[in-house]
């Protein structure tokens, strides 16, 4: 049985890149353990140590491996992915004709310093062991460095020495946890946080530091927060200096999560797979322009879907300002937003107007809309319902114009009403249909700039 394109025959290669820190086992044991479980920790050592009979026997198949640790094969592939989520171990796949090799390189855990020093993983291990044990582990690794008294006026490195190179920044960050270690994350646009300090009057190169990108990123997927969510706690953490408070900015972020998300728990846990679809016989039918539609709005941002929709310009401050009031105000989500802006522009003649887009935002969130394709059905519902109400007062009122005698003189403005009526609904008829065409057209106007 092939799991996760591993078989039992498959062989495999150990290596280690880098020096082991001197406490490692400790890191290892009361750290990267209550995260990951025994058996991947159980894994991640036996791997080390196989390493050293690499010259005698190059490859050995995971069949040895599943005996050596008395694990089934799927468990075993189910922790190596623990170890590559949390960033102990890269692996790379070597088909040949003659057999698939996987080449496992195990990466350093953090010593327990840079482990504390680590904004993600620490905070992950608080909500893992709890307060107290958190607490009582910080102490015994890290303790308390008693700051000596008077002024620091230790030498940097550019007071004492010249180089070749007068702008060398090297050895400014001794400090600096390793790179390339630690959980690996999808890079984040931070243009929009950019922009809220720039209309803030905010040095925003002094709040987004590399570090402080690092920490900010780490939060957003720690605690799974919107955009508009990291901003508030950006701002909130933020010193009379203008910098960037880690500490609270941490805080809010728990905060945050704790307010809109009370019944979740931040806890490590193996995602559940999609299962892979049956490919039906009958040919697949094409989406509609519709369900395309809805498919970008789920995914694209609203800054990004302004954009699109004038031609890949750049979205103005006082729209990207009035989005980002509302969604904080109604705490829309960003697939909500873009169907409540894609609807206003069509109603409006593509021009935001802020009343308008604050009515329907205030009824959409009582609504608790979560999704674009929620959010178009609830629009369309709404819709007709309103079309429906327009007819049945007509008729309401049609009915009781037949209750009146055959010999009633209708005047002429009523007849002038009449046909104005009738000319209504034409138009209805007529605005559905330019309706289409304008979905449409924003469609094809998006897929333009997307292919740019």
């Amino acid at each position: 049985m092939n799991i996760g394109k591993i078989l039992p025959v498959d062989g495999y290669t150990v290596d280690l890149q880098g020096n082991l820190p001197v406490d490692y086992t400790k890191s290892l044991t009361h750290l990267y353990q209550p995260l990951l479980g025994m058996k991947a920790v159980m894994l991640y050592q036996t791997l080390l140590h196989e390493i050293d009979f690499q010259e005698e026997v190059p490859i050995q198949t995971h069949h040895t491996l599943m005996n050596y640790l008395n694990i089934s094969l799927v468990e075993m592939y189910e922790e190596r992915l623990k170890l590559e989520g949390i960033g102990l171990l890269r692996t790379f796949e070597e088909v040949t004709t003659e057999q698939t090799v996987f080449h496992y390189i195990l990466q350093n855990p953090f010593s327990p310093s840079d482990f504390f020093r680590d904004a993600m993983l620490s905070q992950l291990l608080y909500h893992h062991v709890g307060k107290d044990k958190y607490t009582l582990l910080k102490s015994r690794f890290i303790g308390k460095q008693d700051q000596p008294s008077g002024r620091n006026i230790t030498a940097s490195f550019g007071d004492v020495f010249e180089t070749i190179h007068s702008e060398l920044t090297v050895m400014q960050n001794v400090n600096r946890i390793p790179e390339n270690t630690g959980p690996q994350l999808d890079s984040v646009d931070f243009s929009w946080v950019e922009q809220i300090l720039k209309s803030r009057m905010i040095p925003y190169k002094r709040v987004l530091t590399t570090e402080n990108k690092r920490i900010i990123n780490q939060m957003m997927h720690l605690y799974g927060l919107a955009e508009y969510e990291v901003e508030k706690c950006i701002l909130w953490a933020l010193t009379d200096e203008n910098r960037l408070d880690i500490e609270e900015f941490k805080e809010a972020c728990h905060d945050i999560f704790k307010t809109s998300r009370r019944e979740a728990a931040v806890q490590l846990a193996a995602k559940v797979p999609e299962q892979p679809q049956v490919e039906s016989t009958t040919p697949k039918q094409p989406m509609s322009k519709e369900e395309q539609l809805i498919q970008q709005l789920e995914t694209i941002s609203p800054k990004q879907l302004l954009e699109d929709l004038s031609s890949g310009n750049y979205a103005s401050e006082q729209d990207l300002k009035v989005i980002r009031e509302i969604m904080t105000t109604q705490g829309l989500p960003s697939p909500v937003m873009n169907v409540l802006i894609h609807y206003v522009l069509l109603q409006t003649n593509m021009k935001l107007s802020k009343a308008y887009l604050e009515k329907i935002a205030s009824h959409w969130s009582r609504a608790n809309l979560k999704t674009a394709r929620e959010a178009m059905m609830f629009a369309k519902k709404e819709k007709e319902r309103y079309r429906m109400s327009i007819e049945k007062k007509q008729q309401n009122y049609t009915n009781y114009k037949k209750q009146g005698s055959k010999t009633e003189v209708v005047p002429d403005w009523f007849k002038e009403r009449k046909k104005k009526t009738t000319e209504s609904n034409t138009e209805t008829t007529v605005d559905l249909e330019r309706e289409r065409e304008e979905i449409a057209s924003l469609l094809q106007q998006y897929s333009n700039s997307s292919k740019k």
